[in-house]
C-alpha cells in the first residue's frame, strides 16, 4: 500500500526571518517585498494576525496597528537556499522528496514501507519533526494516501497526524476550513459570501462554474481536491557528493603529509566524475583532530575543473594560510561537489579578448585559497533611507564580463566611509533651524560649504534628523559631513574626489 506524507513549514520566510532576527519572537513580524514605509506586507506570524496586520498591507499601515512591529525582507534565493537544505535533511527519511512548486515550505514524501526501518510510522514522522527542529524549522507531519488531503491537514493543525484508510483521511480532510488553504483573499472573502466555509462544502459546489466564477487557482484547487490531479509523486533529484575518507596512522601534523594524503582521496574521485562527464565545483575537506574535535574547508576553483595540479594547490594555499594546526589530525574525509561538464564551443576564428577573464578568476581563487571566502567580494546597491544603508558587501564568486557606460558628463564623486567618523570639537547647535557650517577653532580649515541638506525619518525603525553639508577646506579636499540632532555629534560621511 503506498503511503505519502506531507510536511508543512507554516509560515516559511518568516521562519527564515526570525532564524536571522531571534530577539523578534515574541514580537508581531512581517515580511515585506521591499525595506521602506510603502513596502507590500507579504506574510505575518500569529502576534501580527491578533493585532490585525494581514497581507496585502503597506509597512506603515500595518505599523500604525501594531507599534512595535518588526519587518525584512526574505529574498528568493534566501527562500530556495532553505528549501534545498530542508529537501536535504528529508533526504535521510524518504528516498523521493517532492517541494510544492507554488508554495514555500510544503513537501510531499514517499513513505511507503518506512514503518519497517523505523519501527513505526509514528515514530518516522517524530523523528523528521525532529530533524527539522534541529535546523531552526516548526513543522507538521501528516501520512495519509492522498496529495490533496495530507496538504489540507497539515495546513490545518499543528500536531502530526496518521491516516490507516483512505476514507478516515477523506472525511478529515472535508472538515478542513478553506481558510488554512492558500487561496486568494477575494476569492476566500467570495465563498464565504456564500457560506461555503470548508472544502466539504467547496466540493459540492458544481466544478463546471469554479473557473468562471471564482478564477484558476480556486478551479484548480477544485481538481486537486476532487482528486483529478492526484499525480505521483515527481521527485527532487538529490545528487550525493562524492566522499571518501582516510584514517591516519598516527596524529599528523606536517601540511606537506597531509596535502599527500588528501592527494590519495582526490585522485579516485576525479577518475569517477571523469567517466560520469562532471566536473568539481566545491570540496569540503573535514579534518578530525585527535583531542579538539573537528574542523571543515571548504574550496571552491574558479570554474568546475578535473585539473588535479590546480585543485591541490588550491589544497595547499589553504592548508598553509592556516599556519600551525592546534592538534594532530587523526582523519581525514574529502566531499566533492560536481556539476555536468559542458563542452566549449571552438570558433574557427576566435577573438581573444585583451583581458584574460579565466586568469583572472583563477587568481580570484586563489586569493580565497589563501585568506578565506570573505576576502573576496564586491558592493551590491540596495534601497535604504540613510546612506550607509544604502549598499552591501557580497562574496564575488566570479568575474564577468566588463560592461562601461557611455559618460557624457564627468561627475564627482562621494567616496563613503564604511561607518561615519566622529568629528570632535565642532560646535553644537540648539536646534536643527540653527545648524550652519561656520568656522570655529576646529572647522577654521573651512573655507566654504554648501548646505544644510536636511535628512529626516526612519520613524518605521529609528527616527533619524541629519543635516548634511559639503565643507571644503584650505587643502582643496571636500568633505561630506553631517550634524546628528538626536546624538548631538558631528560625523564625517565621506569625501568628494
Amino acid at each position: 500500500m503506498d503511503r505519502m506524507a506531507c510536511v508543512n513549514l507554516p509560515t516559511f520566510p518568516i521562519q527564515l526571518l526570525l532564524q536571522k532576527h531571534p530577539d523578534w519572537r515574541i514580537r508581531p513580524v512581517a515580511v515585506v517585498d521591499s525595506d521602506k514605509p510603502q513596502g507590500t506586507i507579504l506574510h505575518v506570524n500569529e502576534r501580527a494576525r491578533d493585532l490585525r496586520v494581514r497581507p496585502g498591507m503597506r509597512y506603515a499601515a500595518g505599523l500604525s496597528l501594531a507599534r512595535d512591529l518588526r519587518a525584512g525582507v526574505v529574498a528568493d534565493p534566501e527562500i530556495n537556499a532553505a528549501v534545498t537544505t530542508v529537501c536535504r535533511r528529508l533526504d535521510i527519511h524518504s528516498p523521493r522528496i517532492e517541494p510544492a512548486a507554488s508554495e514555500d515550505g510544503v513537501f510531499w514524501l514517499d513513505a511507503s514501507g518506512l514503518q519497517r526501518l523505523y519501527g513505526s510510522l509514528e515514530k518516522w514522522a517524530q523523528q523528521v519533526r525532529r530533524d527539522l527542529q534541529n535546523l531552526g524549522f516548526l513543522g507538521t507531519v501528516v501520512l495519509g494516501f492522498s496529495r490533496f488531503a495530507t496538504y489540507a491537514l497539515a495546513k490545518a493543525q499543528p500536531d502530526i497526524l496518521i491516516f490507516n484508510s483512505r476514507a478516515e483521511e477523506r472525511t478529515a480532510a472535508q472538515r478542513v476550513r478553506l481558510d488554512c488553504l492558500a487561496l486568494e483573499a477575494k476569492t476566500k472573502d467570495l465563498l464565504l459570501k456564500l457560506g461555503v466555509r470548508t472544502v466539504g462544502q467547496f466540493l459540492d459546489l458544481p466544478p463546471a462554474g469554479i473557473a468562471k466564477r471564482f478564477g484558476q487557482q480556486a478551479a484548480q484547487l477544485h481538481r486537486l481536491a476532487r482528486g483529478k490531479l492526484d499525480l505521483p509523486l515527481n521527485p527532487l533529484r538529490m545528487r550525493k557528493p562524492l566522499s571518501r575518507h582516510l584514517v591516519l596512522d598516527y596524529p599528523e601534523k606536517a601540511i606537506q603529509r597531509l596535502t599527500a594524503a588528501i592527494e590519495q582521496l582526490l585522485e579516485p574521485i576525479i577518475q569517477k566524475l571523469d567517466k560520469r562527464g562532471r566536473r568539481v565545483c566545491e570540496l569540503k575537506i573535514r579534518f578530525l583532530f585527535d583531542r579538539v574535535g573537528s574542523h571543515t574547508e571548504r574550496l571552491r576553483p574558479a570554474a568546475p575543473t578535473n585539473d588535479h595540479r590546480l585543485l591541490l594547490d588550491l589544497i595547499r594555499l589553504r592548508l598553509s594560510s592556516a599556519g600551525r594546526l592546534p592538534d594532530g589530525v587523526v582523519e581525514i574525509k574529502l566531499n566533492a561537489g560536481s556539476v555536468a561538464t559542458v563542452p566549449n564551443q571552438n570558433h574557427l576564428l576566435e577573438v581573444r579578448p585583451k583581458r584574460d577573464l579565466e586568469a583572472a578568476n583563477r587568481a580570484l581563487a586563489r586569493v580565497r585559497a589563501d585568506l578565506g571566502d570573505d576576502a573576496v567580494v564586491r558592493v551590491r546597491l540596495q534601497e535604504a533611507h540613510l546612506p550607509e544603508g544604502q549598499f552591501t558587501w557580497e562574496p564575488l564568486a566570479k568575474l564577468g564580463t566588463a560592461k562601461p557606460r557611455v559618460v557624457h558628463r564627468i561627475c564627482l564623486i562621494r567616496r563613503i566611509n564604511s561607518q561615519p567618523l566622529v568629528l570632535t570639537g565642532w560646535t553644537r547647535p540648539k536646534n536643527m533651524s540653527e545648524v550652519q557650517l561656520q568656522p570655529t577653532k576646529h572647522q577654521r580649515t573651512v573655507v566654504r560649504s554648501w548646505g544644510p541638506f536636511i535628512v529626516s525619518g526612519g520613524w518605521w525603525r529609528r527616527s533619524v534628523q541629519r543635516a548634511y553639508f559639503f565643507a571644503e577646506n584650505r587643502m582643496g579636499e571636500i568633505w561630506w559631513v553631517y550634524y546628528d540632532r538626536l546624538r548631538n555629534l558631528w560625523f564625517q560621511q565621506g569625501r568628494v574626489e
